[in-house]
């Protein structure tokens, strides 16, 4: 179902889709393919399990990326600088001097064309935008599809498409503020959380990967085993001071996969809630909601502070573009950029 949502400034219609499937409710905003959704718990009641807002006035003012597609380049680029082919690059900076999530205006800020479908017993939507050449500093015309589909099992999968004219780098992803409990429903550092995987990148004071593939063990980034979110989360480790809580990014121990692997699992102990991820990524960036800071009031009229949610972003590694050893984000004409990450709802 399409149904109105809102007007830009300039007028642009923003429309939102309702979708239904396997017990899983949908909603996505032609605004930057923002999206809602809601599960039921052990008792067959359903909640919002992600952060969002009600009207598009929020949205374009003041989300930090609520539910958004991420693009050109998911989390930081360090001063927003990169060499590629020889050619020095200067893209948008938005995070004090990086840039973060593809600059001020990325694909979380931009109005996607959207197409309904539905294929046997799945449903979806297929998202369109073109970015043009010198967008935000980025070369190339980057033509993206991103298509959601909801499952007859209820499971929520994204297939990322793009194409170039000139080389670029990409690195695209879904920023969902995750909790499980309900939107507006307090912290998740009670939250169970599992992450598959042995090494993370610690950063430097400006979030910027320092290039090192760390051991989590012994550390508090360890969640090879299911341990509650806030377990660890005062420990007073530098890396933690760093993103004042967790923000980083996890080097997932299966690599690049050519078909989407499960790598993590979120519990929410009070309503039953389960999530699993799986991905073709080689990283998950986990963010723990820390710069939430209460100004911020949802679409349930609760008010937002830190720890009321977190993210579970599944990618290459933040500023690859400018660390030789790390998976490369290069995209060049001929090919076809392609990731695919599913969510799968349990209670």
């Amino acid at each position: 179902m399409k149904s109105l949502f809102g007007k830009l400034a300039d007028g642009t219609e923003v429309y939102s889709w309702s979708l239904a499937n396997g017990g899983t409710r949908m909603k996505v905003l032609s605004y930057g393919g923002v999206q809602s959704l809601e599960v039921p718990d052990r008792r067959g009641r359903y909640a919002n399990i992600s952060l969002g807002f009600d009207n598009i006035e929020d949205y374009v003012a003041k989300s930090p990326y609520f539910g958004a597609l991420i693009g050109r380049y998911g989390n930081r680029i360090g001063k927003g600088k990169f060499t590629l082919d020889g050619k020095a690059y200067q893209v948008n900076v938005n995070d004090g001097e990086n840039s973060l999530h593809g600059g001020a205006k990325g694909f979380d800020k931009r109005v996607w064309d959207v197409e309904p479908f539905t294929k046997g017993t799945d449903v979806g939507l297929r998202l369109y935008y073109t970015s043009v050449d010198g967008e935000m500093g980025y070369p190339g015309t980057l033509k993206v599809k991103v298509t959601y589909t909801l499952t007859r099992h209820g499971d929520w999968r994204i297939d990322y498409e793009a194409t170039t004219d000139k080389a670029t780098v990409v690195n695209l992803t879904s920023h969902v503020y995750w909790n499980l409990a309900g939107e507006g429903s307090g912290t998740i550092e009670n939250h169970q959380l599992k992450i598959d995987a042995s090494r993370y990148t610690p950063v430097d004071s400006g979030l910027i990967p320092t290039g090192e593939l760390a051991r989590v063990a012994g550390t508090p980034f360890d969640f090879r085993r299911t341990k509650a979110i806030g377990e660890d989360l005062r420990e007073p480790h530098q890396q933690l001071l760093y993103g004042k809580g967790i923000d980083h990014n996890w080097v997932l121990d299966k690599g690049i996969s050519p078909r989407p692997e499960w790598i993590a699992t979120l519990k929410d102990p009070s309503s039953g809630r389960t999530l699993r991820m799986a991905t073709t990524e080689p990283g998950l960036q986990f963010y723990s909601g820390n710069f939430l800071d209460g100004t911020l009031v949802g679409s349930g009229g609760n008010v937002y502070r830190q720890g009321d949610a977190l993210c579970l972003e599944t990618q290459h590694f933040p500023d690859s573009p400018n660390k030789p050893s790390f998976p490369s984000t290069v995209l060049r004409p001929g090919q076809t950029y392609r990731s695919t990450t599913v969510h799968s709802f349990t209670c």
